[in-house]
C-alpha cells in the first residue's frame, strides 16, 4: 500500500509557472475511490512591493501579471495620487534578487504623492485589502461623492446578463477555480475591461489602474462588477474612479452599504440571475 503522507519522486517538487498560474502534480481521489496522479492548475500568490522612488508604500499579496496597472490603481484608490496626475514610468530594481516582485513608480515631474494618506503596516493579504488605516473618516475625505446624472441608468435585464459575461472573460478562473475577477461594463452591457487576481481588491485596482493609465477617468457611465463580496474598500476604489454603480455576486458589508449611501453610489449585491438585491440609490436601476 502506498503511503501518500511521504514524499514521492513522481510528485513534482517544483511547480511550472505560466503567467499567473502554476501547474504541479497532485494526488486525486476519484469518485470510485481510486487514486491517481495528475497535474493541477493553481493560482499563483506572491508579494508585490509597491514603491514610489525609494519609499515602500505597501506590499500586497497578488497574482503576477498587470503589475503596472495594479500599482497605478492602488495609488489612485488609496488617495496617494489623483486622477489628474500622471506616472512617468515603472521600473524594477536591477540588483534585487526578487526584482519581479518589486515595482517602482516614478511620478511625472511636479506630481507629489500624498504618502500620509495611506498608513499601512506589514503585508496586505489577498483576502482583505484594507489594513492599518488611521481612520475610515480620513478615507472619505479623499474623494467627492458621485454627481447625480439622469442618464446614468441600467436596465435590470442588462444587469442580470453581466455575471455570465464576467465568467466568459475569466480564463484563469476556468483553469484554476480559485481567482477573483473585476469587470467594467458599459450601461448597455458591453464588457469594457476584465482583470483577474487572487485578491478581489487587486482585481479592482488592475481595472482602475488600466483606465487611469489610459487617461480615461472618470468612469461615470459605467458599472463595476466583482466576483466576490462587496466590501467597504471595493466601494472606495470604485469611488476613486468615479464609478456610480457597483455590483457583486455575493454579499455587501454594512460599511459598504453605508459608504455607498453617503457617496451617492448604487450598490447591488447577490447578483445571481434571476435575482439581486439593491442596497442604495435604486434610481439608477430600471426595474420595469
Amino acid at each position: 500500500m502506498t503511503d501518500f503522507d511521504q514524499p514521492h519522486g513522481n510528485i513534482a517538487a517544483k511547480t511550472v509557472k505560466e503567467d499567473g498560474i502554476a501547474s504541479g502534480q497532485i494526488i486525486r481521489r476519484k469518485q470510485d475511490g481510486t487514486l491517481e496522479y495528475q497535474r493541477d492548475d493553481l493560482t499563483i500568490e506572491e508579494p508585490l512591493e509597491i514603491r514610489i522612488g525609494r519609499k515602500t508604500v505597501a506590499t500586497t499579496m497578488r497574482t503576477p501579471g498587470h503589475d503596472e496597472e495594479l500599482a497605478a490603481g492602488f495609488l489612485l484608490s488609496e488617495g496617494i495620487i489623483r486622477a489628474s496626475d500622471t506616472i512617468d514610468k515603472f521600473s524594477r530594481p536591477s540588483g534585487a534578487r526578487n526584482r519581479d516582485n518589486i515595482i517602482t513608480v516614478t511620478l511625472a515631474e511636479g506630481v507629489k504623492a500624498k504618502l500620509n494618506s495611506a498608513q499601512r503596516f506589514g503585508t496586505i493579504s489577498s483576502s482583505c485589502g484594507i489594513c492599518g488605516k488611521e481612520s475610515i473618516a480620513a478615507i472619505r475625505q479623499n474623494f467627492a461623492p458621485i454627481e447625480p446624472a439622469k442618464d446614468v441608468r441600467i436596465h435590470f435585464e442588462t444587469l442580470l446578463s453581466l455575471p455570465a459575461l464576467l465568467r466568459h472573460n475569466q480564463g484563469d478562473f476556468a483553469r484554476t477555480g480559485g481567482i477573483h475577477a473585476a469587470g467594467i461594463f458599459t450601461l448597455d452591457g458591453g464588457p469594457r475591461l476584465v482583470r483577474e487576481d487572487i485578491g478581489r481588491h487587486n482585481a479592482v485596482d488592475k481595472v482602475i489602474g488600466r483606465v487611469f493609465l489610459d487617461r480615461d477617468l472618470p468612469l461615470s457611465p459605467c458599472i463595476l462588477l466583482v466576483s466576490g463580496r462587496a466590501s467597504f474598500e471595493i466601494m472606495q476604489k470604485a469611488l476613486s474612479a468615479g464609478i456610480p454603480i457597483v455590483a457583486s455576486v455575493s454579499a455587501p458589508s454594512t460599511l459598504a452599504m453605508e459608504f455607498a449611501r453617503q457617496c451617492n453610489q448604487t450598490l447591488v449585491g447577490f447578483l445571481r440571475p434571476p435575482s439581486f438585491n439593491i442596497y442604495s440609490h435604486t434610481e439608477r436601476i430600471i426595474l420595469d
